[in-house]
């Protein structure tokens, strides 16, 4: 399945996407897509459903995030070898652990905004995991059992902020609108593996980033496995699995957003998102 929420920010209804790509309103089976409603087994409810016997959403509507706000995001770093090589930094022996705040997370289609005093805003296309249900200290075997799906995620990291002002990477990575998300949450049946997804982002027309997920240093079942070790991993939460090379930190010389680009990230299954760039209006 192919579920997506649609409609105003604040506003969304569930939905899924028939085989014709049209959204089917799920508002009169599950109220939402959220970490409660997939606690409550809302995987199962709409697998039930006949799609094409639900109401059919007519016209343009705007696409929200997949999953209201998830309890965390859980980011995995320089999971890349080209990415770590581009960054200068030695490849991780386990994986690099941070986290990006909820209140970043927008629609895969909105406006992506840059922060005041901006001054190197970046780019970072990775597969998102989506835990299904309450899970601690997996082995590799159990992992598959707790993933919902998977969905798009945009890591979107001021630079500056982020390896110039001290202290952990968080604050580069959290302000409004730095993790659009979707647009659809996948779920894990139609994703053959996930361990072997073309992934592309352009600027402007331009391709920076164009891999595939076979070129991560640890897999989704490690990475899944590992983090559970940490902390209890919820319904709803996601993890991000990092980014390969072509960020715009890397390029020589760097190359950072700018009000007006035009960002375009796809990865194989899970759909395409495309954001604008635009300022923060000043009081």
């Amino acid at each position: 399945m192919r579920l997506i929420r649609f409609g105003e920010p604040g506003h969304e209804k569930p939905g899924v996407l028939d085989a014709n790509g049209t959204i089917r309103d799920l508002s009169g089976i599950v109220r939402d897509i959220t970490p409660e409603t997939l606690a409550d087994g809302l995987l199962d409810k709409v697998s039930g459903v006949k799609i094409d016997d639900m109401p059919a959403v007519q016209g343009a509507v705007r696409i929200g995030p997949c999953i209201k706000r998830p309890g965390k995001i859980v980011c995995i770093g320089l999971n890349y070898k080209d990415h770590a090589d581009e960054a200068g930094m030695e490849r991780p022996s386990e994986p690099i652990v941070f986290m990006k705040a909820t209140s970043s997370i927008c629609g895969p289609n909105d406006n992506l905004i840059l922060p005041l005093d901006y001054e190197k805003v970046d780019w970072e296309i990775e597969l998102g995991v989506v835990i299904g249900q309450h899970a601690s200290y997996l082995d590799d075997a159990s992992v598959e059992s707790v993933i919902a799906g998977y969905c798009i995620v945009n890591d979107v990291s001021e630079r500056s902020f982020q390896l110039a002002r001290n202290g952990q990477w968080t604050k580069g990575k959290s302000a409004d609108t730095f993790c659009p998300i979707g647009p659809w949450l996948v779920t894990k049946d139609e994703i053959q593996d996930p361990d072997n997804l073309p992934l592309k982002l352009t600027v402007d027309g331009t391709v920076y980033q164009d891999s595939n997920t076979a070129q991560m240093i640890f897999d989704v079942k490690t990475l899944v496995s590992y983090v559970s070790k940490f902390m209890s991993l919820e319904p709803g939460d996601i993890i991000a699995t990092g980014t390969p090379a072509g960020v715009g930190m890397g390029q020589k010389p760097p190359v950072y957003l700018q009000p007006g680009n035009e960002l375009v990230l796809e990865i194989d299954g899970l759909g395409v998102q495309r954001q604008t760039i635009v300022e923060m209006a000043r009081a």
